[in-house]
């Protein structure tokens, strides 16, 4: 009898080490495998691009050719299309269209009137979604041709790496862009003072009577940066986090593009740091 209870013991014994051999052997590939994933994300998706403004030209970057989704900072390229085909101070009815757009939102009501100057803050300040349909709206008639429209936009600068598919930025796979090309349709809407200043502002109350707002700008990097002047932050699971930032200094104005990467802030300061000193005197 004690023969067998010692031998059922071990066996016992033996099955719960075995399990946790095992075991182990499992929570390490776990961990090695998302060492890999992460190092593989951090080096292969993660780009950013810095580029001279005054200059039209890309200083310096890294992966900046991948094309890879740009959240919210699709909404550069939706407020650069505005401004060049409308007037900021037409009066935009609020259609059933435009309310309860998924995501980030100013809660538009329908039949509400703001102007377009107001929307495009909504869209910037904010990254309203549902400004962004009204907006698109307005400009072309639907969703669709707006985003012809921005596509057309993008074969004018030669973008090679973006395609469009709306306006606000939610994922799609077909919705698209590279740091470089991101870089070249910021550039090009810093030019425009009505774009410049809007992403420069900190915060606004606009509207009338029911319609009134007030947007505090979600870009951090106006507080975080000496200098900052925009532009717009993004931000989806598919995307990771996005940051398009610009700064003036000495007279000279950078603009910074990072995709993918956690800490957005950190590293587009140290990109814009970088920037200036390799500028300093050209």
């Amino acid at each position: 009898m004690f023969g067998n209870d010692l031998g059922k013991r071990f066996k016992v014994i033996f099955g719960l080490f075995v399990s946790i051999i095992i075991a182990f052997c499992v929570l390490t590939a776990n961990l090695m495998n998302v060492g890999t994933e992460y190092a593989f994300a951090k080096q292969i998706n993660t780009a950013y691009a810095v580029f001279d403004v005054d200059k039209n030209e890309k200083i310096f970057g890294e992966n900046d050719s991948l094309r890879l989704p740009m959240a919210s900072t699709t909404k550069i390229m939706t407020a650069l299309l505005v401004l060049e085909n409308e007037f900021l101070d037409k009066k935009v009815k609020i259609t059933k269209e435009s309310v309860g757009v998924e995501g980030s939102s100013v809660y538009l009501k329908e039949n509400e009137v703001l102007t377009v100057e107001d929307l495009l803050y909504c869209l910037m300040l904010r990254s309203g979604n549902d400004s962004a349909v009204a907006l698109a709206l307005s400009v072309a008639g639907s969703v669709d041709h707006f985003a012809e429209m921005m596509n057309i936009r993008a074969e004018s600068l030669d973008l090679t790496n973006t395609h469009f598919t709306n306006p606000h930025g939610l994922h799609d796979e077909n919705h698209y862009t590279s740091a470089n090309d991101l870089g070249i349709i910021a550039v090009t809407a810093m030019k425009n003072p009505d774009f410049r200043k809007i992403v420069g502002t900190k915060q606004i109350r606009i509207g009338e009577n029911e319609s009134v707002r007030v947007l505090k700008n979600k870009n951090k990097m106006l507080n975080l940066f000496d200098g900052a002047n925009g532009i717009k932050t993004g931000y989806t699971k598919k995307s990771g986090r996005c940051l398009v930032s610009s700064a003036s200094r000495n007279g000279k104005t950078l603009v910074c593009v990072v995709l993918n990467y956690g800490d957005t802030y950190g590293l587009s300061k140290e990109l814009l740091e970088k920037g200036f000193m390799m500028t300093e005197g050209t």
